[in-house]
C-alpha cells in the first residue's frame, strides 16, 4: 500500500481521488483549506487537517505529519488550484500574485518539502489545464489562471531533469473540461463531457502506474480539440 498526499481535496476531483485511494487501502493525507468534507467521510485510511498551501505554518504541519507517521511518500498529487475569471485589464497585481501563489509557488514549495521523503519509484503528479498548453484553445478572462498552469508544466519538466538520477518521476496532466465546482465558476452552465469521479479514477491509476512509463511529460487529458 502506498502513502499518498493530495492537495485540493475538499471537493471535486481531489475529494473523489482521496476516497478512491483510501478505499483501495492506500494511506492518504488529504490537504485543503476546508477539511470538513474529508473528515466527514470518517475513513480510516484518510488523515486530513485544514491546510493553506501558501501558509508556511501549514506546510510545516504537513512535514511534521509525514515525519512522524510515514517512512516515505510514494505519490504527491498537486491538485489544488485557484481560479480567477476576470478581464485582464481589471486584474490587480495582487490578484495576479494570489493566483500564482497557489498554482505555482505553492506547488513548488510543497514539492520541495516532500521530495526528501521520496525515493526511487515515487511519483509527483501535477494537475494542470489545457489552458496552459501552448497552441491550445484559450478563453478570455483566464490570463492569470491559464498562464500559471503553463508555468507548472515547465517547472515539472525542469524537476524531471534535475532529479532524473533519483528515480523520482515528475509528470503533468493537462485536463480539459471536467464537471466540477471550479468549472461551473469559470463557465456557468457549461456541461463537461467528464465527471469528477471519472477523472479522479484516471488520475489515480496514472499516479500509481505511470512513473514506469513517463518522466518529465505533459499528457493532454481532453476529448476536445484543439
Amino acid at each position: 500500500m502506498k502513502n499518498i498526499i493530495i492537495t485540493g481535496a475538499s471537493r471535486g476531483i481531489g475529494y473523489e481521488m482521496a476516497k478512491l485511494f483510501a478505499d483501495e487501502g492506500h494511506h492518504v493525507l488529504a490537504l485543503s483549506r476546508n477539511e470538513k468534507p474529508i473528515i466527514a467521510l470518517n475513513h480510516k485510511n484518510i488523515h486530513a487537517f485544514s491546510f493553506d498551501i501558501c501558509d508556511p505554518r501549514d506546510l510545516e504541519k504537513m512535514t511534521d505529519y509525514v515525519t512522524k507517521n510515514w517512512n516515505q511518500v510514494d505519490v504527491l498529487i498537486n491538485n489544488a488550484g485557484k481560479l480567477l475569471n476576470k478581464p485582464f485589464a481589471e486584474i490587480s497585481t495582487q490578484e495576479f500574485e494570489d493566483v500564482y501563489k497557489v498554482n505555482v509557488f505553492g506547488v513548488a514549495e510543497i514539492t520541495r518539502l516532500v521530495l526528501p521523503f521520496m525515493t526511487n519509484g515515487s511519483h509527483v503528479v501535477t494537475v494542470s489545464s489545457m489552458g496552459g498548453i501552448q497552441g491550445s484553445m484559450k478563453f478570455p478572462g483566464l490570463a492569470a489562471y491559464s498562464s500559471s498552469k503553463g508555468a507548472v508544466i515547465t517547472l515539472s519538466e525542469l524537476l524531471a531533469e534535475e532529479y532524473k538520477e533519483s528515480g523520482i518521476a515528475f509528470n503533468v496532466l493537462a485536463l480539459g473540461a471536467v464537471q466540477t465546482e471550479m468549472l461551473e465558476e469559470a463557465f456557468p452552465g457549461y456541461q463537461a463531457p467528464l465527471t469528477a469521479i471519472e477523472m479522479a479514477e484516471y488520475i489515480k491509476n496514472f499516479a500509481l502506474t505511470a512513473s514506469k512509463f513517463y518522466n518529465g511529460k505533459v499528457l493532454q487529458v481532453s476529448s476536445s480539440t484543439p
